[in-house]
């Protein structure tokens, strides 16, 4: 292990950004619970150490937000016995397998006129947008999920980084967790041990070069840019959160507070 973390925190052999939300502190001083609420990327390569682990935590129900092309290249989650898989696929921010394949095999000129200038963070932006505004349905489904009876939970997608991170901060968001503190949550999948590793098949000398990198970055990066700008479309289509969980979600205040009852100390 190459760094100290929590022994709900093990640095997993073969699933990537796993952690504990617990401990995040909310507006009116109580704190998400440990060990009912956790994230991390997909399932499809954990060893039989890591699901040993995760068997261990005693989760009801494992959200995965991967979409099919997701799931044809990586395969589907690891089987863990007595646990209730819900996938409810969010969109990508890389759209689809076409762009993906680009990722992985585009030579410098395709990957400068596909994410130069910009053009891959804005893809990101636009992205989280869209989830927020068209994804209510899904949202609205995990938060009333894990109002019932579904906790301890994990929630994943490909790298536990975009489709998962929104997820996170909505479920969040409800329990009124501090805005602050989602965003530092969210931006952990910056770190080393947790980033999705960029697999590149071009064979070119530059497949990997800085210049190449530094144009990729920008899907694989945590940046607050992309979660603010989430909050913000939040705020410019309800007018506020509790709008949002009310109308666009319908989250009733007797099911909110059943849900705060469930995840929070």
């Amino acid at each position: 292990m190459t760094q100290q973390v929590p022994s709900t925190e093990p640095e997993l052999a073969g699933v990537r950004n796993f952690r504990d939300v617990g401990g995040l502190p909310t507006v009116d001083g109580r704190r998400v619970r440990h060990g009912v609420l956790f994230r991390s990327g997909h399932l499809a390569h954990a060893t039989q150490e890591d699901a040993a682990f995760l068997s261990s935590l005693g989760l009801h129900t494992i959200f995965d937000f991967r979409n099919a092309a997701d799931q044809k290249l990586e395969g589907p989650d690891v089987a863990l016995p007595g646990v209730r898989n819900v996938n409810l696929p969010l969109s990508d921010p890389a759209d689809g397998a076409e762009f993906w394949k680009m990722v992985r095999d585009g030579d410098i000129e395709q990957l400068r006129g596909l994410l130069g200038d910009g053009r891959a963070a804005a893809r990101m932006i636009a992205s989280y947008r869209q989830i927020i505004k068209e994804r209510t349905a899904e949202h609205s489904r995990v938060l009333h999920t894990l109002a019932e009876d579904s906790v301890p939970a994990l929630m994943h997608c490909a790298a536990g980084k975009d489709r998962a991170g929104l997820s996170i901060a909505v479920t969040l968001l409800a329990l009124g967790v501090e805005r602050e503190a989602i965003i530092a949550d969210y931006l952990e999948s910056n770190a080393k041990h947790r980033r999705y590793k960029v697999h590149r098949s071009n064979g070119s000398g530059d497949a990997y070069s800085p210049e190449v990198m530094e144009l990729l970055s920008p899907l694989f990066d945590a940046r607050a840019e992309y979660l603010t700008a989430a909050f913000e479309t939040i705020e410019q289509t309800w007018g506020g959160v509790d709008t949002y969980l009310e109308q666009g979600l319908g989250l009733a205040p007797a099911t909110r507070e059943r849900l705060r009852e469930r995840l929070l100390d």
